[in-house]
């Protein structure tokens, strides 16, 4: 038998050629085991590094029933929780945890990490706060840890708290740490719905009191304006970085473009084109993809099918992208086309072509595409529905609505809050209100979409007093769910309580938009209501719609109706773009004043 050293020697051995199995066979049979804690430092550090589980559970075990003194150690057991959620068993980790008679701050900082890291960032913030209760004093690494869980969640209020505590222990210095508070506060300013300048300002200060921010810092910052639609924002810090000599990366474009294509901002775009040549980043085939993408929905698809045309090497993310602006742009000849023409096409593929059809009014092309996709073995995933379901309920078309409810079933996306509101809103538009409502009942989850989907269903088929009902009962109300009901008081001749409705919506701090105006306006047009009209101009310019032309033909006719052509007149000189809708309103106005 060798002796204890020997041994020692040879499982060392046997862990660096990485026979684990071997090891842990020789450890559990021998009759004088080492006792030397470095030795199940080692095998333990082995099954991490391949992710071994089973054997990792079988020293755990083995340790704990030959009652081996160095079994509570901190060290020893800050390893195995480490080895726990390095393999995925949270729940084996935290048993570990919990049996701790003492933990120092890596114990801690390990926990708060993997739950934040396994989208658990409510436990991850109690774990922080139990550790505050303690004598383990949080160090940089549990700041970086547990502000990203304050970004996930959007609590704001817990990131300041936190905030004060990384100013007094002086970790701000840390340019990891001041990144991830920065990034809290750029992102609690999109998720919580705080507002949004103000947060960011903040989130601002903080960056330029960093000693020397790198580029995560600065791609934080460009991200927390792009993502909350502050693109002119984005491309300013964008500049600045430039102007600090600090090298933009795949990241920083991978973050701008999507908010310049998402705003049509077609002059930023090209502007952060010219960067990504100067940056060496157009071989990155992310970056060119974000390129593509951008043009094609700024309107310049000519600019799109240059890129796409000069890449050496395409990914199906590339193909699917110029296949959707062609479909964006209307041009579903050459979406076709590229379509039939892919390397190989995926769920992602399909799902764009249906999309495109759908959203252009081509409602038998998407359920035929639909009816391919099926045929060609491909699975259907939860955009595909959210899809495909609006084509059924914009064409009345029930029978294929219930057949893909069926598929929806036994694909298990019936769960999926998006494919259920989705659903509800087919069912309703399709006029089976009551398969609407029992499916809205049957949801576990809902948010504003599903509530918002019920709501127009009832008003769709008239049913506004069960619509003001679950008006009343919704948890929170969006200016979605006040302008259904503003639409549906005034499209059913109440046009009283279409008004009442809008000064409700005004008193609660909802924000109009331009299909709030569009749609309060004519309940003033059919009551001859001049002075709330006017009102509503003034909240009009205001709020900066005026320049939208649905909301300025809608004042056009409501001042035309109400008599004031003169005003209806200035209005309709004042717009830049007039369509059909504006020069009828107009028109008519003048008709109704001459005939009188």
């Amino acid at each position: 038998m060798p002796s204890a050293a020997n041994l020692n020697l040879n499982l060392g051995a046997l862990c660096r050629e990485g026979r684990l199995k071997d090891v842990v066979d020789i450890v559990l049979s021998t009759h004088n085991p080492p006792v030397d804690s470095n030795t199940y430092l080692q095998l333990l550090n082995t099954c991490i590094a391949r992710n071994a589980l089973s054997e990792g559970k079988k020293i755990h075990s083995f340790i704990i029933d030959r009652g081996f003194a160095f079994a509570t150690r901190t060290f020893l057991q800050n390893k195995l929780i480490n080895m726990y959620i390095k393999s995925g068993s949270l729940l084996d980790a935290r048993e570990v945890f919990d049996e701790m008679t003492e933990r120092d701050s890596f114990s801690w900082n390990v926990m708060i990490t993997a739950y934040r890291r396994h989208g658990c960032p409510h436990e991850a913030l109690t774990m922080f706060n139990d550790m505050q209760r303690t004598d383990v004093q949080p160090n940089q690494f549990t700041f970086a840890s547990i502000l990203p869980a304050c970004a996930n969640m959007g609590t704001l209020e817990q990131g300041i708290y936190i905030h004060r505590g990384i100013m007094e222990s002086g970790f701000f210095s840390d340019v990891v740490v001041a990144s991830a508070l920065v990034d809290m506060y750029s992102k609690c300013g999109m998720i919580a719905g705080y507002a949004q300048n103000d947060v960011l300002d903040e989130a601002l200060k903080l960056f330029k009191q960093m000693p020397q921010p790198d580029v995560v810092s600065w791609n934080v910052m460009i991200a927390g304006y792009a993502q909350n639609g502050l693109v002119e924002k984005a491309v300013m810090i964008f500049k600045q970085m430039q102007l600090a000599g600090v090298k933009s990366n795949s990241t920083t474009f991978a973050s701008i473009l999507p908010a310049c294509a998402k705003m049509g901002a077609l002059e930023q775009g090209i502007y952060i084109h010219q960067g990504i040549i100067e940056s060496g980043c157009l071989s990155d085939v992310v970056v060119v993809s974000a390129l593509i993408d951008m043009y094609a929905k700024c309107g310049s698809i000519h600019k799109a099918w240059e890129l796409f045309d000069k890449m050496p090497h395409r990914n199906i993310i590339t193909w699917t992208t110029i296949i959707a602006g062609y479909a964006q742009n209307g041009n579903f000849d050459k979406a076709l086309k590229l379509f039939e023409v892919m390397p190989e096409r995926d769920v992602a593929s399909w799902t764009v072509m249906i999309t495109g059809y759908a959203q252009n009014g081509l409602v038998e092309k998407a359920l035929q595409t639909f009816k391919q996709m099926r045929l060609a073995a491909v699975k259907p995933n939860s955009t595909t529905f959210a899809s495909i379901l609006p084509a059924c309920a914009n064409m009345g078309a029930l029978k294929q609505g219930i057949d893909i409810h069926q598929s929806i079933i036994e694909s298990g996306f019936l769960s999926d809050v998006v494919v259920g509101s989705a659903l509800v809103d087919m069912y309703a538009k399709c006029g089976s209100i009551t398969k609407a409502r029992k499916l809205f009942d049957n949801m576990s989850q809902r948010d504003a979409i599903t509530w918002n989907a019920m709501i127009a269903g009832y008003v769709q088929n008239d049913l506004l007093d069960e619509a003001s009902r679950h008006f009343k009962n919704m948890p929170s109300r969006d200016a979605v769910s006040w302008n259904v009901m503003i639409a549906g008081h005034t499209q059913n001749g109440f046009v009283e309580m279409a008004l009442e409705t809008f000064q409700q919506m005004q008193l609660a701090g909802v924000n109009s938009n331009s299909t709030t105006f569009a749609n309060i306006l004519p309940a003033c047009a059919k009551m001859g209501a001049l002075e709330h009209g006017m009102d509503i101009h003034k909240s009009i310019i205001e709020s900066g719609f005026l320049s939208d032309v649905v909301v300025a033909s809608s004042l056009v006719d409501m001042y035309a109706k109400c008599g004031s052509i003169q005003k209806a007149r200035e209005v309709f000189d004042k717009i830049s773009k007039r369509d059909v809708v504006s020069w009828n309103a107009m028109i008519a106005g003048i008709c109704t004043k001459w005939c009188s």
